[in-house]
């Protein structure tokens, strides 16, 4: 069973290899053909990708070692002498469009709720999942299709920010709704770690690396180190969300990233090209693999049932991620393209948007079992919607920006400074 389990999970991955390059041959990001074949492989279509692989604890531990592979393409761009040139500018920008989301979609779905007899701090928990935005979908189409520019650099330490802005105040709203509905015993302490603990865990292991990184002029033996220490970051973060946390709580791409980041400010800029140069192809194939794990669990059966609120959260979510981007980037004086243009690249939402409504769900289900079935049919028909109608946002965000080579653009691949050599390009 274990090797026929393989076998599917590499069949799906090649599957979505040619239609990511049928998608970029129609001028499309090669993400919108993973994404399609993640749902068409799935357990709600063909099966091919079913959901004994999608449980099989196998499964489980290579995505999350790749998720933490993947967060090096973020945390190798957070170089301080970069982030002190533009700190202030993405600090405000995250918390306005954060912020932003929240009070939009919160207070369009107060005024209904408050019209149609439903809890109104039900408001609230849709205003804390918007928040959210899912970094694989845009930094697949970085990686891809090698956007380079202001817009680019902006988003990629803001995908950090943005994660730890967003798991702050979902949590809050969470343990104040848990709080006053009685919901039981919640574990508050436990999913506040989820937004800290990654960050420690991975700037720790990372900085020990960078230590004796930065004494290795070996090529192959530099590399080397890295992956064994990556490697260790990731099974310590598996032993702890195994046996240690009672339930899994850590999030394995900021682990990747603070991993990552802590160490590219110990090496050389050569010492990290060379790493890069070796670990940007295994970047390109963990994208793949979130990508699909991302698609597979969606219900395309649910575009059929989305109702009015399904639409509602879409729209607000967009609104408010777009106006707050714009309003951040004006204050602090950005680059004209990052005001316009930003604010597209932020809204893939659907993988960190399941795993807050399952949170949410866990605590309504006892008290309020008819909001938390709102609350899950919602958010998972716009998590379907969305993230085609976000991937493509996206992908013309970059173009708009100016910041997409020509040659990428007609779906032909070329060389892009690190990030050449990333899958589906």
């Amino acid at each position: 069973m274990f090797l026929v389990d393989v076998l599917r999970l590499l069949a799906a991955m090649a599957a979505a290899f040619l239609l990511g390059k049928v998608a970029a041959r129609l001028g499309l990001p090669a993400i919108l053909g993973w994404l399609i074949a993640g749902m068409a492989l799935g357990p709600h279509a063909v099966g091919l990708l079913g959901q004994s692989v999608l449980d099989a604890q196998w499964y489980k531990v290579t995505e999350s070692l790749l998720e933490c592979t993947a967060g090096l393409m973020i945390g190798t761009e957070l170089i301080g002498s970069k982030l002190r040139r533009s700190g202030r500018q993405i600090m405000v920008t995250t918390v306005t469009e954060s912020l932003g989301t929240f009070l939009a979609v919160s207070l369009v779905f107060a005024l209904i709720f408050s019209l149609t007899d439903i809890p109104v701090y039900l408001a609230f928990i849709f205003g804390g999942i918007a928040l959210a935005t899912a970094p694989a979908p845009s930094l697949s189409i970085v990686n891809g299709m090698g956007a380079s520019g202001p817009v680019t650099s902006t988003l990629i330490p803001m995908a950090v920010l943005d994660d730890l802005v967003g798991s702050l105040v979902f949590f809050i709203v969470v343990a104040v709704v848990a709080a006053s509905i009685s919901a039981g015993d919640i574990p508050v302490f436990l999913l506040i770690l989820l937004v800290f603990f990654p960050v420690l865990l991975g700037a720790a292991t990372g900085y020990c690396a960078g230590r004796i990184m930065g004494r290795i002029t070996d090529k192959k033996a530099l590399t080397a180190v890295m992956v064994a220490a990556l490697l260790l970051t990731a099974v310590l973060g598996l032993i702890l969300n195994t046996w240690v946390f009672p339930v899994p709580v850590l999030n394995f791409l900021l682990l990747g990233m603070a991993f990552s980041a802590a160490f590219a400010n110990m090496v050389s800029a050569q010492q990290l090209e060379d790493i890069m140069k070796v670990m940007n192809p295994v970047i390109g194939v963990a994208l793949i693999v979130l990508i699909l794990n991302l698609g597979a669990p969606l219900d395309y059966h649910l575009v059929f049932g989305a109702g009015l609120y399904t639409a509602v959260y879409i729209v607000s979510r967009a609104v408010g991620k777009y106006a707050g981007a714009y309003f951040g980037a004006a204050v602090t004086k950005a680059p004209p393209t990052v005001k316009k243009y930003l604010g597209f690249t932020l809204l893939p939402h659907s993988g960190v948007s399941l795993v807050f409504t399952g949170i949410a769900v866990s605590v309504l289900q006892g008290p309020a079992p008819e909001c938390a079935a709102l609350l899950q049919g919602t958010i998972a028909a716009a998590a379907v919607i969305n993230e085609f109608i976000a991937v493509f946002l996206a992908k013309k965000g970059f173009e708009w920006a100016g910041e997409l080579p020509e040659g990428r653009k007609n779906g032909k691949t070329s060389g892009n400074n690190l990030r050449k050599g990333g899958a589906g390009a």
